[in-house]
């Protein structure tokens, strides 16, 4: 049996969305997730659970191939070709440009030890302002300090 591969499924399922003129925060509402988790999930970055692969497939008709993709765990590596997306460029420069003040900041804060990207949570939303419309993002990540702890043995 040949498997379709995770992100190439989140592309035909994002398209079902498109055709079905539903949202992704629509998508999110109904399965009782993040709209910044489901639209990462679907797209191929999570594995999605049982219960909310079976909302999707209900919202979106999804034939058994789809829902099977969705709850694989993925490979999390990058497509080097999505890095020559404007948008995702944008964020590579965000922290070119900010990564050194921000990790100086939080060990200023926190001390020896990093944001996880593992135990996170992401909002976005838009901001109104004067100059136009801001994208307003908040990541909530859980610090991890360095700590050495010795093997047992």
């Amino acid at each position: 049996m040949d498997l379709i591969e995770k992100r190439t499924a989140g592309e035909i399922i994002d398209a079902r969305r498109r055709a079905k003129g539903l949202t992704w925060a629509q998508l999110a509402e109904a399965s009782g997730r993040p709209v910044v988790w489901l639209t990462s999930a679907v797209l191929g970055a999570h594995p999605v659970p049982e219960e909310v692969a079976a909302t999707l497939a209900e919202q979106l008709e999804l034939e058994d191939d789809l829902v099977e993709a969705l709850r694989r765990q993925p490979y999390r590596t990058i497509d080097p070709e999505l890095l020559s997306d404007p948008t995702i460029y944008r964020f590579q420069e965000l922290i070119q440009v900010y990564g050194p003040a921000l990790k100086a900041l939080i060990h200023e804060e926190f001390g020896d030890g990093i944001m996880s990207a593992i135990n996170c949570s992401i909002d976005l939303r838009r901001g109104s302002h004067p100059g136009g419309d801001r994208v307003v993002l908040t990541i909530d990540g859980k610090f991890l300090s360095y700590d050495w702890v010795a093997s047992e043995g």
